[in-house]
């Protein structure tokens, strides 16, 4: 049986491909506007909050811009903006999140420069906001977001890699071009292997998650709206140089934990952690950018998530569970 959730994989590179070819000189356009800002505000919920945290740390590894990254109501609570000279750049797929329309509101009452990154053309922050840009995904059905996650990292990773503008934010845009046809290639390339890890590890309750850079974000995706969402298993996302702050001393022999490795500085500590961990017996999972591509390693939440996805797609059928449904979110409102 295949889910909603698998053809919206096989979607992605085509979302990618489309967003890029109609929005991507409006994104130059909005990052000549906001350059020189002096706050830049990121805010979403769920998944859109994971390439929020994906952006904010790719981009500090190249720019000194000051960037806050806050969930829709903590942005709404939160009594030390910075209101003039800054700008909130907003993240939802359906355009109509509570939470971070209310952010959108907030900012516009204090005179914050607003942008939107939404699939819905017809949406509230779409209208509402000060600018928008239309990720080319159309309306998705299953709860993990697939295209929506792609297509709003490519968004943020154009939008502030252009403001930046060095020598190797160029080297990262163009990069960014050939993310469509190489996920293309990863989502045939990749599927059994991690259907077949899948099957392995479909009985184990609880993961942790570890990345360090823009991989943190995926993490976070990976625990909180992957694993928990869509294969309803307890998990916990977490910086790599946080490990041996907590998880060091929950890590223990059969402990399923997912390593994300792209090489970055802080993946000395990544290395370290999954040393510890073979020694102890935890079952380690690694997902190594150079197995996948040789693209710039600031693009590696675009190219581990694929595999992952599969594992996440065959995690849940092989639990009985269809990934992309929900229990108890369409029932709750607040």
């Amino acid at each position: 049986m295949k889910y909603d959730m698998y053809n919206e994989v096989l979607e992605q590179p085509e979302s990618l491909k489309k967003t890029l070819n109609e929005e991507e000189s409006h994104m130059k356009e909005i990052a000549e506007k906001i350059n020189g800002m002096d706050r830049i505000y990121l805010v979403g919920c769920g998944s859109s909050l994971s390439t929020c945290y994906s952006a904010r740390d790719a981009i500090g590894f190249l720019s000194d811009m000051n960037i806050e990254v806050h969930t829709g109501y903590e942005f709404v609570h939160h009594k030390n903006l910075q209101k003039s000279n800054s700008v909130l750049i907003l993240t939802s797929q359906s355009g109509e999140t509570a939470d971070t329309l209310a952010a959108l509101r907030k900012a516009q009452e204090n005179g914050i420069y607003t942008i939107s990154i939404t699939n819905e053309p017809e949406s509230s922050m779409i209208k509402e906001s000060d600018d928008s840009v239309l990720t080319r995904c159309g309306r998705e059905t299953a709860i993990l977001g697939t295209k929506t996650y792609m297509t709003q990292l490519l968004c943020l990773y154009e939008i502030l890699f252009s403001i930046e503008g060095s020598a190797e934010s160029e080297k990262i845009l163009n990069d960014l071009k050939q993310i469509p046809s190489i996920i293309e290639e990863l989502i045939k390339s990749t599927e059994e292997k991690n259907r077949i890890l899948a099957k392995e590890y479909k009985d184990e309750d609880i993961f942790y998650c570890m990345g360090s850079g823009p991989n943190f974000g995926l993490a976070y995706k990976i625990a909180m709206t992957m694993l928990m969402e869509g294969a309803l298993k307890h998990a916990c996302p977490l910086y790599s140089g946080e490990f041996r702050h907590g998880l060091i001393e929950r890590a223990e022999k059969n402990v399923p934990i997912i390593f994300l490795d792209a090489g970055f500085p802080g993946d000395e500590l990544t290395s370290k952690s999954i040393e510890f961990s073979n020694e102890i017996g935890a079952k380690t999972i690694t997902f190594n950018m150079n197995d996948y591509s040789n693209i710039h390693p600031l693009l590696a939440p675009f190219i581990l998530i694929i595999p992952i996805e599969w594992f996440i797609y065959y995690l849940s059928h092989y639990n009985g569970e269809d990934p992309g449904s929900t229990r108890h979110i369409g029932k709750v409102r607040y």
